[in-house]
């Protein structure tokens, strides 16, 4: 939902977009091929899916034989998924220096974000150095940015969001739990933040949710 959205405000704004997505040993491959598909109707340049083995190191409700919770607890979920969006963004990083791109976007949220330490503003301002000085591009001049424009935007703002822009939200696949055909539990963290989302919105929900029982 929100990587979906955060396509389209960057495509808005005038950016060719190559769009990246990473198998990380997750239970809920169906956003893989969701991201294929949303990458294509929204007018991305191309689409790399970049496998990266993290269930070797489990620690997670998402890459280990760990239930996925349905209420929320407190402190960190162990639907955390350890260093997640630091390996995905160094891939990023690497791909946009072998493009010659400066910008990078994700879709990171510090408002409805489950607690993970890696959706803050900190963490975002912490990689943008770390990339700065890191490569070479950044070591040759080049002013290399993150941007998170979703970063202080509620999942009822995002939702809304979405709609100007045309985003099909029945496309998207948020659930940790979400079945072969990408439908939804309706019952982890994920499918409750989305779920109020779009009710705190006033927009109809378009999830596709997977037969109880």
């Amino acid at each position: 939902m929100d990587s979906a959205v955060v396509l389209a405000l960057a495509r808005e704004q005038g950016f060719a977009c190559h769009a990246l997505s990473v198998s990380y040993g997750q239970r809920h491959t169906s956003e893989l091929a969701a991201a294929a598909e949303l990458a294509r109707v929204q007018g991305a340049v191309e689409h790399k899916v970049v496998t990266v083995d993290l269930r070797s190191i489990g620690g997670s409700a998402l890459t280990a034989d760990i239930d996925v919770p349905e209420t929320a607890g407190q402190g960190i979920p162990v639907t955390y998924v350890p260093a997640r969006n630091t390996i995905m963004l160094s891939i990023a990083l690497g791909w946009a220096e072998v493009l010659g791109a400066d910008d990078l976007f994700c879709g990171v949220n510090a408002v409805d974000y489950s607690g993970y330490p890696d959706c803050r503003p900190e963490f975002i301002a912490a990689f943008e150095r770390l990339a700065n000085l890191a490569t070479k591009a950044g070591v040759e001049g080049h002013s290399l940015r993150v941007h998170a424009p979703l970063m202080r935007l509620g999942k009822a703002d995002i939702a809304r969001e979405g709609a100007r822009l045309g985003v099909d939200f029945s496309r998207t696949v948020s659930c940790y739990q979400a079945d072969a055909e990408g439908r939804a539990c309706g019952r982890c963290d994920a499918c409750r933040l989305r779920a109020e989302g779009f009710a705190a919105a006033g927009l109809a929900d378009p999830t596709r949710y997977a037969p109880r029982g």
